[in-house]
């Protein structure tokens, strides 16, 4: 038995006790609002940054500056398997970031599934790139310092925009940040056995959102649904990588960062075997989430000040 922080075993002990039940026994619309009803019992208060705005850009978009003047800026997609999530659901973890980078976040509000599949997110995503890119001097961005990240679905989305970039059909991005990121749809993984029930996400969840987001079997082969897909992964930029030891997406998360280094792109793989998914959004209850999230900042920030 794998040991598993005490904070994600409060967690665990909480959702027991309220009897919420699994996502994927709910509708898309219902396990929005179980997701946005949880959010203020397992996040900390969000921290006071210097500015906080809505942008008009071609998708919904919020921009958070930890301080005056040009700074580098990380565009942040988040997670929630393609169908929950919003600008709400990660204003926390985008605001703690802008601080620990001392620097501009910029969270993309890109649409969800069922009503919008594969690949929409996707084009969401590239559009927000490009737009940011283009607009970086009037937002008071360092272009030549602009990232990606995202955690789960929303590192899924960051990993492809690289592999789009590489492509040429959008501005390459300098950085990286994966947080326990979806690589492979096929979901066959052993980390899916593994994580079969009593998680906040299990192998029947995962599938949910799965199904919701590529209805067809075909669009899960596709690199921009499953980057690990992908014939090469040279010449992509530098990554963080981070993977949890209690999550269906650990494997493909590791060997996603395995072939990374193997294919000869800088990479730091994080592995927090006693952690879970989403940990990094309960951190009021997960102490740990916060030095995850410092250890990210803390290599891009190396990255961009080296």
């Amino acid at each position: 038995m794998r040991a598993l922080d005490a904070g994600c075993r409060r967690v665990l002990d909480l959702i027991r006790e309220s009897g919420r039940p699994p996502l994927e026994s709910l509708s898309p619309q219902a396990a929005r609002a179980a997701s946005a009803a949880s959010r203020p019992l397992l996040q900390p208060d969000p921290p006071e940054v210097m500015e906080v705005r809505d942008l008009a850009g071609p998708v919904p978009m919020r921009l958070y500056r930890a301080g005056p003047g040009i700074r580098p800026c990380l565009l942040y997609l988040h997670g929630g398997g393609w169908v929950i999530g919003d600008l709400d659901s990660h204003d926390q973890l985008c605001r703690h970031m802008a601080l620990l980078l001392d620097a501009v976040v910029v969270a993309v509000d890109y649409r969800l599934a069922p009503e919008h599949v594969f690949p929409a997110a996707v084009e969401d995503a590239a559009l927000a790139l490009r737009w940011v890119w283009e607009q970086a001097e009037a937002l008071g961005i360092d272009a030549t310092r602009l990232a990606v990240g995202g955690d789960s679905a929303g590192g899924n989305l960051a990993a492809v925009l690289c592999l789009m970039a590489r492509e040429g059909g959008l501005p390459m991005p300098g950085y990286q940040l994966l947080l326990y990121p979806v690589t492979d749809l096929a979901a066959e993984s052993a980390a899916y056995a593994r994580h079969s029930q009593g998680y906040p996400l299990t192998a029947a969840t995962m599938r949910w959102f799965i199904g919701h987001y590529t209805p067809e079997i075909e669009m899960r082969h596709d690199w921009r649904a499953s980057p690990l897909r992908a014939q090469t992964l040279s010449g992509l930029p530098p990554a963080f990588v981070m993977t949890a030891g209690h999550d269906p997406l650990a494997d493909e998360g590791i060997a996603y960062a395995q072939r990374l280094e193997d294919e000869g792109v800088s990479v730091i793989h994080l592995h927090v075997s006693d952690q879970m998914h989403a940990c990094l959004t309960m951190g009021r209850f997960i102490p740990a989430s916060a030095l995850v999230l410092r250890q990210a900042a803390d290599a891009l920030r190396q990255f961009w000040n080296p």
